[in-house]
This record gives C-alpha cells, structure tokens and sequence, in this order.
C-alpha cells in the first residue's frame, strides 16, 4: 500500500501565491511517484481548504469559520502517514506546521519548529550563524519608534523586514529619507510578534550564490552545485518572479571557492539544526562567503532555485520530492 500524504500549500502571508506553486508542484509529483495525496490549501483569510473542507456555518466569524476548517484540517492530516508543508514565509516556515506534526505525532517533511522559528528571524539567524563560525554583514535592528532617531553615514544599506519572505519589504537605500520610508515598509511587512521590526545592513559587495542542502532518509546530508543569480540592481520580490534574474548552476567557481561555500552551507544547515531541505543564501566576496540567510522551505516548483541545483547534481525532481517524503517517513 502506497503511503498517504498530505501535502499544505497556500497561505496567510504574502508568499501564498508561490507557496501554492510549490504545493501544486509537490503534489504532482508524488502522485506520479505512486503516493496517495491530500491537498490542503491554507488561504489568505487563515482558511483550511481540502478534500472535504467544513462548511461555513451561518453567522460564522472569520475566526471560528478558520478554527472549524483547522478542525477538518486536522482529522485529514491525522489520517496521513506524513505531511509536507510547502508553506513559506510566516505561519508556516516558521515552524507553525511542523508544530502541528509534532502535537498529532505525524511525521512531517522538513525541519522542526525551532529550526524554522530561527531560520524565519533574519536578525537571530545571523548570530546563529557567527555562532557557527560564518562571517555575516553588520546590521542593527530598529522599529517605527526608532524612525525620529535613525541617522545615515552616507553608504547605501539594504533594509529587511526581520521576519518575512520571498524579498517582500526590501529596499535600498542611499539617503535619510529613503531610509525611513524603507524601515517604515519593512516594519509593515514584518510578520514577528510585537510591533514590526526592520533590519539595516551596509550593502554587502560580492556575487549572489546559493546553495541547497539535503538531509538522506539516512541521516547524511549532502550540498547539491551550488547557483549564482544575476540580476541588474537589487534582487527584490519583482526581480526574483518577472524573470529578469538569470541562474548559473552550476555557478563558475574556483575549486576553492566551492569548498569554501559547500563547507559553510553544511555548517549553516547543521547549526540551525535543518531536516530535508534548506537553501543558504550568500554572499561571495574576495575575502570568502558572507551569510545572509537560511531557508527552511525554499521555491519547491520545479522551476525554483533548489530543485535546479539538485537537477544539476542528477537529482530530477520528482526523485527529489520522493527523498523528502522518505527522509520524514524513516525519522
């Protein structure tokens, strides 16, 4: 009997659409592989939509209308031998659905609950990473409180939100004004607790290279070539889904450059304590790798960056998925 598995996509956050992707992708995949697979779509207004989600009852407020559809959610990944929850960015990367596996003892594909809540915070994951030994660009974290007293030295700096995805939020900056218009932006994206918060980095002057992790169902992990992006200025929200960005992979390095960005991705997924699949996001610079951040569920449709890399390592994507699903079953 083939496994049965859930595979969530969707969404309350602004990557909904491409977290829709990525579960369309996944899903089809595994039904080619011979699985037996449950959609579920978590939509913009906190809604569960599945096989047989729960009707609306009259008079029902957004709240317990999501809470009733969480409810039949729930029963459906109750019945599943796994979950795979291609859900990125807030309320479902950060550990939120690897949560719910663990309090219904499901095995779920990916990294658990800590792992994700770190990876999510741009500023915590950075001193992971120091912590592991990898340089990162100096930053300092500020709030809308903090606009009356932000100054700025004259170099341009890239401002984040701490807590989001897929680039929503980021500017860069090369004045005071434009400063404050962008912490305010990042503050509003910002999906952490509390009042929002934005990060403020110096640019940091090197190539965009990626590098895609993977954790075998028998506990070895392995960096697939890594991918340099190409892309003229910033690469923002519109660049990474317009298709102005180009992809190298295998990226043009030196040998020891390679070494260099294998070993650090290697320590990053360690450090942060990933399962499956993580892409780490660098910096290449004449001094070496610089971080900047950790994915715990990266772009997961075919098209997307870590799949190409595993493509380019002879991994195709549907034999990608399969590992995944298998990795979570065998945990």
């Amino acid at each position: 009997m083939s496994a049965r598995i859930a595979v969530i996509g969707g969404g309350a956050n602004v990557e909904h659409e491409v977290s829709a992707a990525s579960a369309a992708g996944v899903a089809d995949a595994l039904e080619r592989r011979g699985y037996a697979v449950d959609r579920l779509t978590i939509g913009r207004d906190g809604i569960w939509r599945g096989p047989d989600p729960a009707p609306a009852a009259a008079g029902e407020t957004a709240h317990t209308s999501a809470t009733a559809s969480l409810a039949a959610a729930l029963a459906v990944i109750g019945a599943a031998d796994a979950v795979f929850p291609a859900v990125h960015g807030p309320r479902g990367e950060d550990g939120v659905i690897a949560a719910l596996g663990a309090l219904t003892g499901v095995p779920v594909v990916g990294s658990g609950t800590l792992a994700g809540a770190v990876a999510m915070d741009k500023a915590l994951s950075k001193t992971v990473a120091r912590a592991a030994g990898l340089r990162t660009a100096p930053g300092c974290v500020v709030s809308v409180r903090d606009l009356d007293a932000l100054g700025f030295e004259g170099e341009a700096a890239v401002v984040k939100p701490v807590s989001s995805g897929s680039s929503h939020g980021v500017s860069l900056v090369r004045d005071a004004a434009q400063l404050v218009e962008a912490v305010a932006l990042a503050c509003a994206v910002d999906a952490g607790s509390g009042p929002g918060r934005a990060l403020v980095e110096p640019v940091v002057r090197g190539r965009e290279i990626d590098v895609a992790v993977l954790r075998e169902a028998d506990g070895t992990r392995w960096a697939a070539p890594a991918l340099e992006i190409h892309a003229a200025g910033l690469f923002d929200t519109a660049t990474k889904y317009d298709g102005s960005a180009r992809f190298t992979v295998p990226a043009a390095l030196s040998a020891g450059e390679a070494a260099a960005l294998k070993a650090a991705a290697l320590a990053a997924f360690d450090a942060f304590g990933c399962r499956g699949l993580a892409r780490v996001d660098f910096f290449l610079t004449e001094e070496g790798p610089v971080f900047n951040e950790i994915n715990t569920m990266p772009g997961l449709t075919p098209a997307s960056q870590a799949p190409r890399m595993f493509a380019a390592a002879g991994v195709a994507y549907d034999e990608l998925v399969h590992r995944l699903v298998q990795g979570a079953l065998r945990c």
